[in-house]
């Protein structure tokens, strides 16, 4: 009851409402808020402090930046939910124009991305020396995704398409999905070389994929995600698209980077996030009603790479491994 209270009082504001309806939507910084809601940055850390006390939003720090999002679990989530849903955000003026800062915010983001990514597109394979030595990622990828014949995969924000050169011998069809134009102009040249012609690359949103619903005839037998999700402003929207079209029992791949403080990455790189921590991917997992089938550190194997990569993977509702769990429960 005192729980209720306290997070009834802190939503009890119409900034802080604001500020929760925002972050029920995207991860956000403290100075895109100030941006969108028009107010000081010392106002807006006030709202969000007491927000946090209450529960209804989380607060990670990355280097110099601080992330907020609404809490993804327990009551706080539920509240969040019959909040938003009892606030009609097509007819309040408020609410209106704080959507369209939004999108505002995000499409910046998306051009600074778009910008950056034709501009390096010839060197990412350069660019990518930074971490792991990727032989390392790639035989950890085929070893966890299985030596047999997959069906179909899908591979988001495939970039220069190596990903499904890696596992072109071992899938009937791969299909891989970029926005930028000119990372799909050498995936297809790679793909080519590789004699890959059962796999194709298109353009495409990975927030907005273009395939209806997986099922077991339809449906992606893997979705992987190579070093994509530090790029996006929005990991989870991205994660519950791709469990979306995976046919039950579908796995999921996710390659990142952990935790890491090289600043340079988001001012030189465009990276959103500094690495992700395992316990928000196993959240993200968890929240999104995926099973999950273990986690792998890659370290450096020299102080020559200065990154650690994680793999995660998961397997969505209706696979062997879930029907084991369940049968011996």
């Amino acid at each position: 009851m005192e729980q209720l209270v306290s997070m009834l009082r802190a939503a009890g504001d119409d900034t802080r409402l604001r500020l929760l309806l925002l972050l029920l939507e995207a991860e956000l910084t403290v100075s895109e808020l100030t941006q969108i809601l028009g107010q000081s940055q010392p106002r807006v850390s006030r709202h969000l402090k007491l927000l946090c006390e209450a529960g209804l939003l989380q607060r990670f720090k990355e280097g110099a930046w601080v992330f907020y999002r609404a809490a993804e679990r327990g009551g706080a989530a539920q509240l969040a939910k019959v909040l938003a849903s009892l606030t009609d955000a097509t007819e309040d003026a408020t609410l209106i124009d704080d959507a369209r800062r939004l999108a505002r915010v995000r499409s910046q983001r998306a051009e600074e991305a778009a910008a950056y990514f034709k501009a390096n597109a010839p060197q990412w394979e350069e660019i990518r020396s930074l971490h792991v030595p990727e032989q390392d990622v790639e035989n950890a990828v085929v070893r966890l995704l299985g030596h047999g014949q997959l069906g179909n995969v899908l591979d988001a924000g495939t970039g220069t398409g190596r990903m499904l050169e890696l596992l072109a011998p071992h899938v009937e069809r791969g299909i891989g999905l970029d926005q930028s134009a000119e990372m799909l102009a050498i995936a297809r040249d790679r793909l080519a070389k590789a004699d890959a012609a059962h796999c194709q690359v298109r353009r495409g949103d990975v927030y907005r994929l273009p395939f209806a619903d997986g099922d077991e005839k339809t449906g992606f037998d893997a979705v992987i995600f190579h070093q994509v999700l530090h790029y996006l402003d929005d990991p989870q929207a991205a994660l519950r698209e791709a469990i979306r079209v995976a046919k039950p029992g579908g796995r999921i791949l996710i390659a990142d980077f952990a935790p890491h403080e090289l600043e340079f990455l988001r001012a030189e790189h465009a990276h959103r996030r500094l690495g992700f921590a395992n316990s928000e991917v196993q959240g993200w997992f968890e929240a999104a009603g995926l099973k999950s089938l273990g986690a792998e550190a890659l370290a450096p194997r020299s102080g020559v790479e200065t990154l650690t990569v994680m793999v995660w993977l998961g397997e969505t509702a209706g696979g062997k491994a879930a029907r084991n769990v369940e049968a011996a429960a």
